[in-house]
């Protein structure tokens, strides 16, 4: 079992169309199922760079 704790994305829908998210000092973790499996690692720097990068695309 997982150490992390997971969190649900907002802007999920019905079934297995989710992100879950997981913060840690050094990392942030996301995945794609439930119950959450880690499939993609990231420093908070470059997930903060891919927030700002969509953000600015949205407006």
């Amino acid at each position: 079992m997982s150490s992390h704790r997971w969190q649900k994305s907002s802007h999920c829908q019905e079934g297995d169309a989710c992100v879950h998210i997981s913060i840690t000092p050094a990392a942030v973790h996301l995945a794609d199922t439930d119950p959450p499996r880690t499939v993609v690692t990231v420093s908070p720097a470059a997930f903060g760079a891919l927030i700002e990068l969509l953000r600015r695309r949205e407006s």
